[in-house]
């Protein structure tokens, strides 16, 4: 007789998790979270940071685009005024911004005024230039809704021996070229001599009186983000100097007795004019206070003359890499150098600063 053997079923196991591990997973859970979290913030930062210099970028180019064309339609006659840098002390100009400065011996902005042959429109009507009178300035007046931006004067003109019509509805400028157009510099009065002292006194003037604003509107704002503009020059001798005139043997010859005109000399010493600015963000702008902006301003150094040769002399650079300290204060401490004057970092973070070099042989000659 064969035994019978009962097996007896397998026996299903059933465990429920700790509270110890559910806390272990929980932790994990949020840990893994939080790194997620941290990663996407990260690349939003960065995103968010990228497109502000995408912005920059582009008002720069933008900027210095249009000065590149207006600096290569520049009219280089010896017989053609201009508005630009001379050495310290000449009597005026001297193309600083006037009036923007905190800190002792600072002028801030510059600026800069010059025939071109770049298409302009009459005052009055819609009709376009020959000729035009082109002007860079960062706007002084705090009370304009373009205060401490970029503005360009493209005021047309008519070559000579047109009917000269400056007053009623249908005004033309017949433009005739002789030294002491732009500013009566020996006089040490500028815009001295009509028409510079009417009409068209806001190519010279950044100030907060009526001479200032250009009464046919030719001002247009070209870079609502830059606060901050210096030009410089790079000698054929190879120096940087804010003086167009190379030195012999270290001795300056400019002759403080003869007008720009006639100590510039059509540029003949200068091989490119070095344009440096500062831009702000659309989106950092608004988070800005006047005084905030205007107090980084006058952090951001003139150009100081020397030789360009050797330890201690002025170097291509200089001005660009004392911007990017003064920024770089800005973005770590939230205050400018003062330490008064708040900051907010995430602004200061979004500035940039460019350069250009505009080499002089590609200028207009006649």
């Amino acid at each position: 007789m064969k035994k019978q053997f009962w097996i007896a079923p397998a026996q299903s196991t059933c465990r429920a998790f700790t509270l110890v591990e559910l806390l272990i997973s929980g932790a994990v859970l949020t840990m893994v979270i939080l790194m997620v979290a941290q990663l996407m913030n990260t690349a939003t930062a960065v995103t968010r940071t990228g497109n502000k210099h995408i912005d920059t970028d582009t008002q720069a180019r933008i900027v210095l685009d249009r000065i590149a064309v207006d600096f290569a339609k520049m009219l280089k006659r010896t017989d053609t005024d201009y508005y630009i840098k001379g050495p310290a002390g000449y009597k005026n100009p001297n193309a600083h911004g006037k009036g923007l400065h905190l800190k002792s011996g600072q002028q801030g902005n510059d600026q800069i005024a010059f025939f071109s042959e770049v298409p302009g429109y009459y005052p009055s009507t819609s009709s376009q230039s020959p000729l035009s009178l082109v002007a860079y300035r960062v706007n002084n007046n705090p009370n304009s809704t373009t205060y401490l931006q970029l503005e360009r004067m493209g005021k047309g003109l008519l070559w000579n021996g047109v009917s000269n019509s400056t007053s009623g509805s249908n005004v033309t400028y017949p433009i005739v070229f002789s030294s002491g157009q732009i500013a009566n510099e020996l006089n040490n009065k500028p815009g001295s001599n009509n028409p510079w002292s009417g009409p068209w006194s806001a190519a010279i003037y950044n100030d907060n009186t009526a001479k200032s604003v250009d009464q046919d509107g030719a001002y247009e704002t070209i870079g609502p983000g830059v606060f901050r503009l210096e030009y410089y020059y790079l000698l054929k001798d190879g120096s940087v100097s804010d003086v167009p005139q190379v030195k012999n043997n270290g001795v300056s010859q400019w002759n403080f007795n003869q007008t720009l005109s006639a100590n510039l000399n059509a540029f003949s010493d200068v091989e490119a004019i070095v344009v440096v600015i500062a831009v702000i963000d659309p989106a950092s702008r608004p988070l800005v206070f006047p005084n905030g902006l205007f107090a980084l301003m006058s952090d951001m150094a003139d150009f100081k003359n020397a030789n360009g040769n050797g330890i201690g002399a002025q170097r291509v650079g200089d001005v660009e890499n004392n911007w990017n300290l003064a920024v770089q204060s800005a973005a770590q401490n939230g205050t400018t150098y003062d330490g008064t004057t708040a900051f907010p970092r995430v602004a200061a973070s979004a500035i940039r600063i460019y350069n250009r070099y505009f080499d002089v042989k590609t200028l207009a000659q006649f």
